[in-house]
């Protein structure tokens, strides 16, 4: 049931589950409440290849594992795996098939994604196509296995009908995999919908801070986790104990801050929408995106990601970006600080050009990751950046 703005209702004991899952201080002998960081690489055994839990870190380590289970839990999945970025959780969800074997992508993805699918995939054969989601199922040929769409996408902030996509999936017996980093857990949940796979850039929203890099994959199907625990020993794109440990810390404050990111990003969408020299506003939480009612079904609140269009072309907005003070000019997105980049020069630029022409990706689309700060100081500094240009 929907709540009265049209949204999913929050999920349930969210914030509980993210502060304690897996946590129980009973569980190690100190009883610290935090659970105690373990850095060691190697792990006694009692005698040969008999040991207690763990033999080696890149097989298993105690703070990934309580991280992983932890995730698991936030997304209602079985199985979470972490890895050393979004883009090794990529990797590997990749290698689980075989030369020959083709893999439909949605056209609006991550530039990183595009470059991973179309520059190194291709070279170890196998076959990738990038498909409007409305063509997705004319795209299917025999040997496709695997539909990957962005929901939201990355940059033009689409949003992806997951329960459609997973039915034509399923029909046709493929795997669907959704990116769902700019949405965490606690704003959508795609298995719920029946997607295969999740994957978070946990660099992102998860951890919230913008200093640890690290990816994961979540999954309900006990399969696909088997062949990725394998793949996550045998490839090595592991995370640090550190880095785990962090996002542990990290997640314990997810809701409260999902929560303001929403309320900022909406009150900076609306003044931008206001401003004469601002040509169109994205932001799926405004009635004003063209797939606002979708996203409210699938949905329970939106993150803090906003793309608009400036009027002009390059040079009003490298003027713009760099004429602002709060929010900086950098890549990435997620964290506590607001940031603003220029996709097409930037995040997006290994797309190849006549693809960035169709998505619109054009040199006056600006995309915005609205942080924590207090909203009338992001509006200010916007509105003081706008009028240079």
């Amino acid at each position: 049931m929907a709540d009265q703005s049209g949204y999913l209702p929050q999920p349930q004991g969210f914030a509980t589950a993210a502060i304690h899952a897996f946590q129980d201080p009973e569980q190690w002998d100190s009883m610290a409440v935090v659970a105690p960081m373990v850095s060691s690489t190697t792990f006694k055994q009692y005698s040969p290849a008999n040991f207690k839990k763990f033999e080696y870190g890149r097989s298993g380590n105690p703070n990934r594992e309580i991280l992983e289970n932890c995730l698991a839990t936030l997304d209602d999945g079985k199985y979470g795996l972490c890895w050393s970025s979004g883009l090794g959780a990529t990797t590997a969800i990749a290698s689980m098939f075989n030369a020959g074997d083709h893999i439909i992508c949605g056209d609006d993805v991550y530039g990183g994604t595009n470059r991973l699918f179309n520059k190194v995939c291709s070279k170890f054969g196998l076959e990738i196509s990038f498909v409007h989601e409305n063509s997705i199922e004319n795209a299917i040929k025999p040997n496709t296995k695997l539909i990957w769409v962005e929901s939201l996408t990355n940059p033009t902030l689409k949003v992806i009908d997951i329960k459609s996509i997973a039915d034509i999936a399923h029909k046709h017996n493929l795997l669907l995999a959704v990116d769902s980093t700019f949405l965490t857990p606690y704003f959508q949940r795609p298995l719920n919908f029946g997607a295969d796979l999740v994957i978070h850039s946990i660099s992102k929203y998860i951890n919230g801070h913008s200093d640890v890099i690290m990816g994961a994959t979540i999954t309900n199907n006990e399969e696909i986790y088997k062949q990725l625990k394998f793949l996550q020993n045998a490839m090595g794109i592991v995370p640090a104990p550190f880095d785990c440990y962090q996002v542990t810390r990290s997640i314990k404050t997810l809701a409260l801050r999902m929560k303001q990111h929403m309320k900022n990003s909406l009150e900076v969408g609306q003044f931008l929408e206001k401003h004469p020299k601002v040509e169109k506003v994205l932001h799926p939480g405004l009635p004003s995106h063209p797939q606002h009612e979708l996203f409210k079904k699938q949905t329970s609140g939106c993150g803090g990601m906003l793309t608009f269009y400036l009027k002009g072309g390059l040079a009003e907005s490298q003027k713009f970006l760099s004429s602002l003070k709060i929010f900086a000019l950098a890549e990435s997105l997620g964290g506590y600080e607001s940031l603003a980049e220029l996709p097409s020069v930037m995040t997006h630029a290994s797309v190849p050009e006549d693809q960035r022409k169709v998505l619109k990706i054009t040199d006056n689309l600006v995309r915005v990751s609205v942080g924590l700060e207090d909203p009338e100081d992001l509006i200010k500094d916007l509105k003081q950046a706008l009028e240079k240009v």
